[in-house]
This record gives structure tokens, C-alpha cells and sequence, in this order.
């Protein structure tokens, strides 16, 4: 698949998440305190040099230069957080770059779009001890809310880089102990089960409505499918549930779409569904690679698949 092609729908996927009104995230309409629609403009055009250099690296496994071991895909996951850390002072797209640099790569070595899947869980399979604690390093520049400490291979002790390296920790058996408490990790196991399950359901709800609206009805029926991680590690469980009840209840015609964003925002950022944003990211970053391109129709922008 053509390099430019790839960088560019993981440039824009990311971009379309951040600025469609999702309840409970930063939009084009909502900021919160720390985080606003600029970080993400900033961190995620800045990771475009690095998004190349792992379609470069692909594009050498592919061609059997390099073993899949050799991919360094840790250090790629560092470099583009470094990269979006230097850009903006926040961590508007740490979940987003650990779930599209293996995809990325997997796309550019694989047949097709779904054949990239099972390219991008091999490179986590072959990962090596030293993709982890270069992993850990790019966890402690992006600093995301909510990471327990004091709990077995501590990201923020200095003594688990010696414990990765001596119980050989690799991406692989890291995703299979942490896929519990992060959704990332267990897209990496699963072969992206749900960005791609979600891809399909954004390519069916863009014939019948415009963009946006397709995006946020997805992104409810998410809400409603699975916990979010990231509202679990902030807030607990017993608020995650809540969450799902309340999305529910939109789709059920019991609650507005303005009275959920409003619960979603009573405290602040806590309730921020960020680990399924980070799934929607990727999602419509499959959309634009499959041909997504768009059309105003009656002042609203609606998404089309492939050429006018």
C-alpha cells in the first residue's frame, strides 16, 4: 500500500475524532481546562515524520531486510510521543500512536486492510524486552492520567526496567497482563477487533447520514458496548457502568445528546472517554484509508467512499 496513503489516514483520522462533537471529549465546540482542540492539532501533525520512518521500517520487513524482532516498534512508539510532547504540553495522543504504529506498519507489509491485522499482531508477538521498556519510556514522557503505581513492573519505578529485562517481558506478554486496564492492549492481542469492527460500522452510517452525526452515533453505540478504560482507572468502575447506562439511555430516546454531554462534563475531565476516542481515532483512520473523502450537501459535510 502506498506509503503516503497511510501516513496521510492516520494523520487525518485523528484530526476527524478530535473535532467532531463527541459527548465528554474535546471537540471543536469544547475545551476542558488542560486539554484543548489545539494540543491535538499540534501533537498529532507532529508525528508525521515518525509515522513515515515506520512505514520506511515496514517496508524493510516486508522485504525480508529486517526480522520482525528487529522492528523496534517500543522506539517508534517513543519517538512519535516525544515528537508530540516537544510539539504541545499536554498528552492529547499517547493511546493513539500504540495503536496506529503497529497497524501502520502491519498495513504497509500486508496484502490488504485485513490482512495487516494479523501483520501487526505478529510484530507484537516479536517484539523484544527492549520494545518494552522503550515503551515504558515513551508511557513516562506522555505521563497519561490514571496509571496505578506500587503494582508489579511500576512504569514510573526505575527498578522494573530490570524486572522486564530479567522475567522477559515483551509487548506481547506486557498487552496480556495490562488488557484489563487499557483497551490498547487488548487491540494489540485481538488484531484490532474493535477499531476494525468499528470502521465497519462507521462505512454503513455514513450512507445514511452526514458525517458527523455517524461519528457520534458510533461513538455512543461504543459507549454503550464497552467500558472505557480510562474512565475505570480515573474514576472506578461503578462511574464507567454509569456511563454505559446513561449512553444507553440516548440511544433509547430517554436522555438527549446535550443532557448526556452535560453529565459527562459535571466533573471535569473525569468521565473523559479516552481509550474509546483512541479506538475511534483509529477507526477513522481505516475509513479515510479505505476512501473516505466529502461532500457538503445542504450545509452539512456528509462522507463519501472513493472518486466523484
Amino acid at each position: 500500500m502506498e506509503r503516503w496513503r497511510i501516513i496521510r489516514a492516520f494523520t487525518l483520522g485523528p484530526l476527524l475524532e478530535a473535532t467532531v462533537p463527541k459527548p465528554g471529549n474535546v471537540n471543536r465546540y469544547r475545551d476542558f481546562g488542560d486539554l484543548t482542540i489545539y494540543n491535538f492539532l499540534f501533537a498529532d501533525t507532529a508525528v508525521i515524520g515518525v509515522y513515515y520512518e515506520a512505514v520506511k521500517t515496514a517496508e524493510l520487513l516486508r522485504k525480508g531486510i529486517l526480522s520482525f524482532s528487529e522492528a523496534g516498534i517500543g522506539d517508534l512508539i517513543k519517538r512519535a510521543v516525544q515528537a508530540s510532547r516537544e510539539a504541545q504540553d499536554a498528552n492529547p495522543n499517547f493511546g493513539v500512536i500504540a495503536l496506529s504504529v503497529p497497524l501502520i506498519m502491519g498495513l504497509t507489509m500486508g496484502r490488504n486492510m485485513l490482512d495487516a491485522r494479523e501483520k501487526a499482531r505478529l510484530l507484537i508477538e516479536e517484539s523484544t524486552v527492549r520494545d518494552s521498556m522503550e515503551f515504558y519510556r515513551a508511557i513516562r514522557i506522555a505521563n497519561p492520567k490514571g496509571i496505578p503505581s506500587g503494582v508489579k513492573y511500576d512504569v514510573y519505578s526505575d527498578e522494573s526496567f530490570r524486572e522486564l529485562f530479567r522475567d522477559g517481558i515483551n509487548l506481547a506478554r506486557l498487552a496480556e497482563m495490562s488488557c484489563e486496564r487499557e483497551l490498547i492492549f487488548c487491540e494489540w492481542l485481538n488484531g484490532y477487533d474493535l477499531s476494525y469492527s468499528t470502521f465497519g460500522r462507521l462505512y454503513d452510517l455514513i450512507k445514511e447520514m452526514p458525517l458527523e452525526d455517524a461519528v457520534v452515533g458510533a461513538f455512543l453505540e461504543l459507549l454503550t458496548e464497552k467500558e472505557d478504560t480510562l474512565i475505570v482507572r480515573k474514576a472506578g468502575r461503578r462511574e464507567a457502568d454509569l456511563v454505559r447506562r446513561k449512553a444507553r439511555e440516548v440511544l433509547n430516546g430517554k436522555l438527549s445528546l446535550q443532557e448526556f454531554d452535560a453529565f459527562m462534563r459535571e466533573e471535569g475531565d473525569l468521565r473523559n472517554p479516552g481509550s474509546l476516542a483512541d479506538i475511534m481515532a483509529v477507526s477513522l483512520s481505516l475509513l479515510a484509508l479505505r476512501g473516505l473523502r466529502m461532500e457538503i450537501r445542504n450545509g452539512k459535510v456528509w462522507g463519501v467512499i472513493g472518486r466523484p
